[in-house]
């Protein structure tokens, strides 16, 4: 693949900023090495249904334009444009410090997610296979888990996660924002195309794992038309159930966005970002916890109320209730009453590890 050019927002963390005044210079893919002690990290946000989550990558070679996950790459002293989808940083102890977790007194055996960050089956994995140490460190000392990812190399692992899957210990979250694949290519350009990942939904749930899609981001005004291809094309592929989170624009995230957007939908771009502000309130994001996985006003509940009325007619809401963990696990922190439901939320009422 042709290196992109450097493109980066201006970093709140940096005191200078650099602009080209012609071509911005190439952005090779470089790899960094994390030297952490640590590889778990803890969360206690009320908006999602996990406390301990692993990252085995920081950077994200998808180079998705609303990925949330961009910002952080600020912390390390790189950008959040091409910097996050070129300059990627391992994690190469993730296995061996996942073990050291697990086997201290004090872990008790909570579920863990790979990754709450970037996604832990991005290209450079074929290559490190960390995710597939840490899914086996998992099945190694029981350790129930779950994976977020848009990567069909998932289903290299399946030896490891059918292992998991015979003690209940492992789902699997696949995302799928977007049906039609041009759209797809535009705002995610280095993941696989939403037919494959419907295809490795169907792998896993042909193996025996239990397999979950996630309608997210749905971006207002672009991709909400598509829910009902893609929870009907989730059910025939065997998901068990589904889940969906409104597009979330925190900080630089909203720059490198718009303008993919504007380079790939320019007729549209407008309408998009209008409907983007008027499910925040005015803005392009909203930090507010308990809205900020859903959004808020008229247009955002016609988007709630199209998901769960399709997601009910295809058999995608299941009928456990939200603590349902696998059977390692501790129940999470209680998600927020009323103001958010449950089904929306990342991991959804329906089926939350899978």
């Amino acid at each position: 693949m042709r290196p992109l050019s450097s493109q980066n927002p201006r970093s709140p963390w940096e005191s200078t900023h650099v602009e080209y005044l012609g071509e911005p210079p190439s952005t090779p893919l470089e790899v960094f090495e994390d030297e952490s002690k640590s590889v778990l990290s803890k969360n206690d946000s009320p908006d999602v249904g996990f406390r301990w989550s692993v990252n085995p990558y920081r950077g994200c070679y998808h180079g998705c334009a609303y990925c949330y996950a961009r910002p952080s790459h600020e912390y390390l002293g790189f950008g959040s444009g091409t910097d996050f989808e070129r300059k990627i940083v391992i994690k190469r102890r993730a296995p061996e410090l996942l073990r050291a977790a697990f086997a201290r007194r004090s872990w008790k055996g909570e579920a863990v997610v790979f990754s709450g960050n970037t996604d832990c089956y991005q290209p450079l994995e074929a290559t490190y296979r960390l995710t597939r140490g840490c899914l086996e460190a998992c099945a190694d000392h029981g350790n129930s888990c779950h994976i977020i990812t848009k990567a069909p190399l998932v289903e290299r692992d399946l030896d490891v996660l059918t292992r998991l899957a015979r003690d209940d210990l492992v789902g699997v979250t696949i995302s799928v924002p977007f049906f039609d694949e041009h759209m797809a290519r535009v705002i995610e350009p280095g993941v696989a195309t939403p037919a494959r990942r419907l295809l490795a939904v169907q792998r896993l749930a042909q193996a025996g794992i239990r397999v979950s899609v996630n309608v997210a981001p749905v971006i207002p005004g672009l991709t909400d038309r598509d829910i009902p291809r893609i929870l009907e094309a989730a059910a025939r592929a065997g998901a068990s159930s589904a889940g969906m989170v409104m597009l979330r624009l925190p900080g630089s995230v909203a720059e490198v966005f718009e303008q993919r957007l504007r380079a790939g939908f320019p007729l549209s771009a407008e309408k998009v970002l209008a409907r983007t502000r008027e499910v925040r309130g005015g803005r392009l994001n909203d930090p507010s916890f308990g809205s900020r996985m859903r959004g808020e006003g008229e247009y955002a509940d016609a988007i709630i109320r199209l998901f769960e009325a399709t997601a009910r007619r295809f058999g995608l809401i299941a009928a456990e209730p939200r603590e349902r963990l696998t059977r390692s696990a501790v129940a999470p922190p209680a998600a927020p009453e009323p103001s958010e439901r449950g089904q929306l939320s990342l991991f959804a009422k329906a089926g939350k590890w899978g």
